[in-house]
């Protein structure tokens, strides 16, 4: 696993090899900043953040300002192994907790987030408790995008309400990226 582009292009990152969750791929990632544009003075928030690549990819690419909320401590810690590697350690903070009780502080401290990315882990619910929890604690601008990493086989459309909107979509074999506006209250 490497970074893509930026300022870190090239950098090769960690993963626990003893994690049961897999990594968003290179390819994937490349899809998704390819998607996604200029990040220059965009803040960044990466939800079940793993290793950190999506997030440090977002730093090596200019984002201002990038939270990664992963729960698993050993994995978070690993995260930050990454960002020092990368040298992205001034734009790049960890929150160790669970995803719940990660948006409940940032909200609380008022924080919003220009792009916000979750990677659930795949087939467990999870998209609908992301969306859920993202709806009770709207940490985004209200030209936010935020983007679900999915399985294929999960039926986002079934999970959104009206105040959700899909803006695109696209498929790379069991994987999926979905683009999604949501409301603020």
């Amino acid at each position: 696993m490497r970074i893509i582009g930026g300022k870190a292009k090239g950098r090769k990152l960690q993963f626990p090899p003893s994690s049961k969750e897999r990594p968003t791929s290179d390819f994937l990632r490349e899809a998704l900043f390819n998607i996604l544009g200029p990040l220059e003075e965009k803040t960044f928030l990466d939800l079940f953040a793993g290793s950190g690549s999506v997030g440090i990819e977002a730093a090596s690419r200019g984002a201002k300002e990038i939270i990664f909320i992963e729960k698993d401590k050993k994995i978070a810690a690993v995260a930050q192994e990454n960002i020092m590697a990368c040298n992205l350690d001034k734009s790049c903070r960890i929150v160790a907790r669970d995803i719940s009780a990660g948006l409940s502080d940032l909200l609380k401290n008022e924080y919003e987030f220009d792009f916000v990315f979750a990677d659930p882990p795949y087939n467990r619910g999870l998209v609908g408790i992301t969306l859920k929890l993202l709806n009770e604690n709207p940490v985004f601008t209200k030209e936010a995008l935020v983007v679900i990493q999915h399985s294929t086989r999960e039926d986002i459309e079934a999970l959104l309400d009206a105040k959700i909107i899909i803006k695109d979509q696209r498929k790379y074999g069991d994987n999926a990226l979905t683009f999604l506006q949501m409301e603020r209250p």
